[in-house]
């Protein structure tokens, strides 16, 4: 290696920040969605949500304000408190808009739901996966922890019981 590659070799000090909260956590109902004619019946679940945040630490030795980031995650988990969620993107279920209702058609039934119960998400499935990247992307997407602090990679674990989890992540581009 000569002098001038190995210049242009630099390392960045990164730390991880993991919240696991207790009001890091939402109610919800929903149903999972099997295939074109199988799902689960309505039911819900406390969901409980973990975030990582990997960034620089800064001068002072921190890598942004926890409180901020807690305030972040907590706000994004009520946004989904006491809510029938409703996947907006499966290919099995179609949502339509009747009057207070919101019908979503399954297998060639109606369900109907009062509109003032329902949220729809942009996902395909109301599992942890989808939920875990849902939550993911809000969380990139609205720029809210990307402005407390450098960070380079993001993880949300979301689990709807002891002992079953999913994860989802984002790394910044390099």
């Amino acid at each position: 290696m000569t002098a001038s590659t190995a210049a242009e070799l630099t390392t960045v000090e990164l730390t991880t920040v993991e919240l696991f909260k207790d009001a890091m956590k939402f109610s919800a109902g929903h149903f999972t969605i099997f295939s074109e004619d199988r799902r689960e019946r309505m039911h819900g679940h406390n969901f409980a949500v973990q975030i990582s945040i990997t960034g620089e630490p800064d001068d002072n030795g921190m890598m942004g304000d926890y409180g901020q980031f807690k305030r972040i995650a907590i706000a994004l988990c009520d946004s989904l408190d006491e809510w029938f969620l409703l996947p907006g993107r499966s290919p099995h279920l179609t949502l339509r808009e009747d009057g207070e209702y919101v019908v979503a058609e399954f297998a060639g039934r109606a369900i109907p739901f009062l509109r003032s119960d329902v949220q729809v998400l942009p996902v395909r499935n109301i599992t942890v996966e989808e939920l875990a990247r849902y939550l993911c992307d809000r969380l990139i997407d609205e720029g809210k922890v990307l402005a407390v602090a450098p960070i380079h990679r993001l993880t949300v674990k979301v689990s709807s019981g002891p002992g079953q989890q999913a994860v989802a992540g984002w790394r910044r581009p390099v």
